[in-house]
């Protein structure tokens, strides 16, 4: 019905409608999965109606909560994301919608195949562009440093120069965020996969430690974000020792402290502990960063970690 009648709102309005009345019906599921690509085309073809828009996005999010809630990986494939990137370039100033559209390509970029999808039509800069829009907006930003760190963190990344412009813009959601554990969460893991690409200059070292350090400060409570934001020091800390010294004499207070305070507060983390561990290896290969750190007493919190976790 939808594909006989492409050019006519009415009948793509309706379909979405008609569609949408199956969501909770569990034996309707799997062929809802199959109807993604009618919808984003639906969405494409009449993107002016935003009432069309509004009513394909929600229906997207619910079959794909669906599919997360039953465990099941949507890849949608290259011209779906065209798609969505066409519904994104077109209504670039709509907030609210915005809010909406990128939510639901935090949940698409889950899937590796889509990450790529979306990462090979080209989204990163009209995320980068949302993101300087609308940095007072949590959710977007929430939501855009989700989709970037999927986007970045593939192995076999083409996209440096275009990720090396996503470090400030990042950074900026961080400093605006520091205070919103969840905002802040994401941007840690945005920076961690951009440090892991190598798209840091000399001079953005020093800076981004100290950003990750503030954010450490602000969410001590919140165990992700403490590993995310140690695996992002660390990856700093490999790529240079002006990471490492920022660390060391952090002008807030010294990072060592912050390190064994993280530690005991999250002494039952194993996935925290790991990536403290990670960051103070990283740190010993720079020989006056190791004299601090006995200096300090950091072999006292490695004993403590090893009779805590002797078996990983």
């Amino acid at each position: 019905f939808m594909q006989a009648s492409w050019d006519v709102e009415e009948v793509q309005a309706e379909g979405i409608q008609y569609l949408a009345s199956f969501v909770e019906d569990k034996t309707a599921f799997p062929y809802l999965l199959t109807c993604t690509e009618v919808i984003t085309l639906a969405m494409k073809v009449h993107t002016d109606s935003l009432d069309l828009q509004v009513e394909g996005c929600t229906l997207l999010l619910e079959i794909l909560s669906q599919a997360l809630k039953q465990g099941v990986m949507m890849a949608l494939d290259e011209s779906v994301a065209s798609c969505l990137l066409h519904t994104v370039r077109k209504h670039s100033e709509n907030e609210e919608f915005l809010s909406m559209l990128c939510t639901l390509l935090m949940m698409v970029s889950a899937s590796e195949v889509a990450a790529e999808n979306l990462r090979k039509v080209g989204i990163i800069p009209d995320l980068l562009s949302i993101l300087r829009r609308f940095l007072h907006n949590d959710k977007i930003c929430f939501s855009c440093c989700a989709v970037l760190w999927s986007l970045a963190v593939s192995e076999d990344n083409a996209d440096q120069a275009v990720l090396a412009s996503a470090l400030p813009v990042t950074s900026a959601v961080l400093q605006e965020h520091l205070h919103n554990g969840v905002v802040a969460e994401s941007a840690c893991s945005a920076l961690w996969a951009l440090a892991l690409q190598g798209c840091l200059a000399d001079s953005d070292y020093e800076p981004t430690a100290a950003l990750l350090l503030d954010a450490l400060r602000m969410n001590p409570e919140r165990a992700r974000l403490v590993q995310n934001g140690c695996l992002a020091l660390a990856s700093l800390v490999r790529l240079s020792e002006t990471a490492a010294l920022a660390i060391l004499l952090d002008s807030k207070g010294s990072g060592t402290e912050l390190i064994k305070e993280e530690y005991h507060l999250h002494s039952h983390q194993p996935g925290v502990a790991e990536a403290l561990c990670l960051l103070m290896n990283e740190m010993v290969q720079y020989d006056d960063v190791m004299l601090n750190m006995r200096s300090q007493k950091m072999e006292k919190l490695l004993s403590e970690i090893k009779l805590q976790f002797p078996f990983s």
